[in-house]
């Protein structure tokens, strides 16, 4: 005879299902396209403008894991901004060059 309580009903717990789409911390987008520019102004709500080493301008905000860190953005700073192929002027900075 088993100890172990039952749950009304007769019924089972249910076991959580992985993802098997997320592959962890290095999965990337592949449909974002990464440019390498400099922050040149800084605007209010965590918007920035980045000039890209092609010349375009963009407005850019901080990707979630670097809020979530509390990576902080200059102005004068390289960064490296994912931009969507649907709008190119806009984008988000994954990354923040020492």
């Amino acid at each position: 005879m088993s100890t172990r309580k039952r749950r009304p009903g007769g019924r089972r717990k249910k076991k959580k299902k992985k993802r098997k789409d997320f592959d962890g911390p290095q999965e990337q987008r592949d449909d974002h396209i990464k440019l390498e520019g400099v922050v040149t102004n800084v605007f209010a709500g965590g918007q920035f403008e980045v000039e890209t080493d092609a010349g375009t301008k963009v407005r850019a905000q901080l990707c979630g894991r670097m809020r979530k860190f509390r990576i902080r953005v200059i102005l004068g700073d390289r960064v490296t901004v994912a931009l969507s192929p649907y709008d190119l002027t806009h984008g988000m900075i994954v990354y923040r060059a020492k």
